[in-house]
């Protein structure tokens, strides 16, 4: 039976990218568009990404070094939960 990924889990996914665009955000973290927009104005308002302008309008999304952070400390408590294993 599949489990449903906690927001812990989804922001983790968010941050593992690094650095990208709304759309590869959206598909690689596997959310709808609602969802992306909810869990980008979250990240951004709490400093753990940035947003970086390409051009007009192009806009990327980067993490910063507290998103490192807070990811290092999210994979280590998934690990030790044992949840890494089923993901």
């Amino acid at each position: 039976m599949e489990r449903r990924r906690s927001s812990i889990e989804v922001i983790a996914d968010m941050l593992r990218l690094g650095e990208a665009g709304k759309t590869e955000i959206m598909y690689a973290a596997n959310m709808s568009y609602f969802q992306l927009k909810k869990y980008l104005k979250f990240l951004v308002d709490r400093g753990l990404i940035s947003e970086v302008t390409l051009g007009n309008p192009s806009v990327s999304y980067r993490v910063t070094p507290e998103g490192l952070k807070l990811l290092r400390s999210i994979d280590g408590i998934l690990e030790r939960l044992g949840f890494r294993e089923e993901l």
